[in-house]
């Protein structure tokens, strides 16, 4: 009788760090499809539904690989007088990856994880934060805001440049 030899198949484990990578492609996606910011002049545009919340998107800067973005609704906290939620985004369009950097929902990250976490904890809190992004550009999808309805802020003569090359 043959022995019965049993192989134990290990599957890879995705750490927290892979997840992670994994929110920044998806959220590269969602923001991509929403709003195509790569294609925006530096500027703020304001994407209107009809709903009374209107979005605003301030392009800080575009640089050759890179795009750097705020994405908040037009309102703004009555304490500090910053729009809240508001995220910080850096989009990498060459590796497809879209990151916030930090967000602003009612506490400053300071507020949140200390001045000197330790590193396990700040990947627990860029976690949450494009976590809480991605989900708010899935609402944001779903409530009929993207391309068609994101037009320069009032005073702006800032156009998209695909809109340009008509």
């Amino acid at each position: 009788m043959q022995p019965v030899l049993s192989r134990h198949v290990r599957i890879p484990g995705l750490t927290r760090f892979g997840w992670l990578m994994g929110l920044y492609a998806e959220n590269f996606r969602h923001i991509t499809r929403l709003f195509e910011p790569a294609d925006l002049a530096a500027g703020t545009y304001v994407s209107r539904i009809g709903d009374g919340v209107d979005v605003r998107l301030d392009v800080i800067e575009q640089h050759p690989y890179t795009t750097e973005l705020r994405l908040s609704y037009a309102m703004l906290d009555p304490v500090t007088g910053e729009p809240d939620p508001s995220a910080h985004l850096r989009l990498y369009r060459d590796a497809r990856q879209a990151e916030a950097t930090h967000c602003y929902v009612g506490r400053r990250w300071q507020d949140v994880i200390g001045m000197y976490p330790p590193p396990a904890e700040v990947v627990d809190h860029r976690l949450r934060m494009n976590t809480f992004l991605g989900k708010w550009l899935q609402y944001l999808a779903e409530r009929g805001h993207g391309v068609a309805t994101l037009h320069p802020a009032a005073g702006q003569d800032m156009l998209p440049d695909a809109l340009l090359e008509d």
